[in-house]
């Protein structure tokens, strides 16, 4: 998962997609990467950890130009290091060529290989370096189809902003896997991965990129190209909505904070249990405790304190880094806790370090009962699509019954929200029914799998893969 962010036709681009950067680091803190363009020419700083630490205002004057883009990154495909963050810029014949991307494709090993055997050179090992390469080697006449070209030949989840020379494109993958939305600011155009960003530019949202689109944007000019034909399946990835997406952002229509609250109502109903009080795992499942107190009347308490000056959990790229946090995160109220009948609500249930280690500290902090509640079903099958689930053996929800996983956690009680309670939680804020990607509960892929079948991605069995 990663956030990305595109500026068009503004003056100090860079420092505005900075800002939009710093509006999307909860989507990746492993490194961040912005471009500026100036006459057609790239000028692009690349630095590891937060947008704070690597763009100070002096690297910022160092990228002059009105049009820029950005990206902030948690590894999926390609492992971390500076090595595979981005923008990747390259020189092109119709100017710098730069991208950004949000998402995983799915037969990037495949076409990797084809393009090696032809010749090709990778810097990176990043999935993205393969769009690159399919433009260059496009035979098609203009830049434009040659982007339609490349675009045409990937698979799965890819949310993309490209800059050739001065001239900015956007595409989302034809299933519209994840978020891209356009924004109009000050005569120029803005391009985000989430409406938070769209705020803090003080952009005036204009519309959420379709499935399939390709738009170019020339400062105040937005143009609709010819795209990618939409899949028959739609697949907007629910766990945005569960997850990782700011409550205070709205994607696909939807309110992140109000489908959350929803989800929250529906776990209650499915996972009632008597108690004093409800609190979160904070912050990402605030919402989903408020809405599981609003319907079950069980009063809403703050037991758990996040320190802010650590980053999440869940996108730390190794398990040792998830054990520490876990003890430096989280500090327990102990004067709502002690002698107390505790609802923790949780928005989803992945490798269960993280849970283990808060059980643990609620326990030591006084509560009579432990009742775990979680606002989603449970993870039994890895994302291929962008989200850090990578492996079926490192999934609690694909090893352990749910009565196991009690048992694990140490907790008096233990409930998930059903796949179906999960889906009427989104009818209810949406007002209608609305397709999504849920393959990480129900091990249903929306779209092909090609580095699967091949063997390349030896996450899972591949008869599991194509159901």
């Amino acid at each position: 998962m990663c956030g990305i962010v595109g500026v068009s036709g503004l003056e100090h681009a860079a420092e505005l997609v900075s800002l939009g950067l710093y509006a999307l680091q909860h989507r990746g803190q492993e490194a961040a990467g912005i471009a500026a363009i100036d006459g057609g020419r790239a000028r692009v700083h690349k630095a590891a950890g937060l947008v704070a630490e690597g763009f100070a205002d002096d690297v910022l004057k160092n990228l002059p130009g009105t049009t820029a883009l950005g990206h902030v990154r948690y590894s999926t495909a390609g492992g971390p290091g500076l090595v595979n963050a981005q923008p990747i810029v390259v020189r092109y014949h119709q100017g710098d060529l730069a991208v950004v991307h949000n998402g995983n494709i799915t037969n990037a090993r495949i076409l990797r290989e084809a393009l090696v055997a032809e010749g090709a050179l990778f810097q990176s090992t990043t999935d993205t370096e393969v769009l690159v390469h399919l433009i260059a080697r496009s035979r098609e006449p203009t830049p434009e189809a040659q982007l339609r070209d490349a675009l045409r030949q990937l698979e799965g989840a890819f949310s993309i902003i490209v800059t050739i020379g001065s001239t900015l494109y956007a595409a989302r993958d034809p299933w519209g896997f994840r978020p891209l939305i356009l924004g109009r600011c000050d005569g120029g155009h803005v391009v985000v991965s989430e409406t938070c960003a769209l705020d803090l530019l003080g952009a005036e949202y204009v519309r959420d990129l379709e499935p399939g689109e390709l738009v170019r944007i020339d400062g105040d000019q937005v143009t609709r190209l010819e795209g990618l034909q939409p899949a028959q399946r739609l697949a907007p990835c629910i766990f945005e909505l569960i997850y990782f997406a700011r409550p205070d952002s709205k994607l696909w229509g939807i309110s992140v904070d109000r489908a959350r609250r929803a989800l929250g109502r529906q776990l209650a109903r499915e996972q009632p249990v008597e108690a004093d009080c409800v609190f979160s795992v904070p912050d990402s499942s605030n919402s989903a405790a408020l809405g599981y107190s609003e319907e079950s009347g069980i009063p809403f308490e703050l037991g758990l304190i996040r320190n802010h000056y650590v980053g999440r959990t869940f996108i730390h790229p190794t398990q040792v880094g998830r054990n520490f946090k876990v003890r430096v995160k989280y500090n327990p109220v102990r004067e709502v806790i002690e002698g107390k009948r505790v609802v923790v609500v949780d928005d989803s249930l992945v490798r269960g370090t993280t849970s283990r280690g808060l059980v643990s500290l609620i326990r030591d902090a006084g509560a009579r009962e432990i009742h775990f509640r979680v606002a989603s079903p449970p993870v039994r099958s890895p994302c291929y699509f962008g989200i850090d689930m990578p492996t079926r053996e490192e999934l609690i929800g694909a090893r352990l019954s749910v009565d196991a996983i009690r048992e694990s956690l140490g907790v008096d009680s233990l409930g998930y929200l059903s796949i179906e309670g999960m889906h009427a939680a989104m009818r209810e804020v949406k007002g209608a029914s609305s397709p999504f990607c849920d393959a990480c509960f129900s091990s249903s892929y929306p779209a092909p799998l090609s580095d699967v079948e091949r063997g390349y991605v030896n996450h899972r069995n591949i008869s599991e893969a194509r159901q």
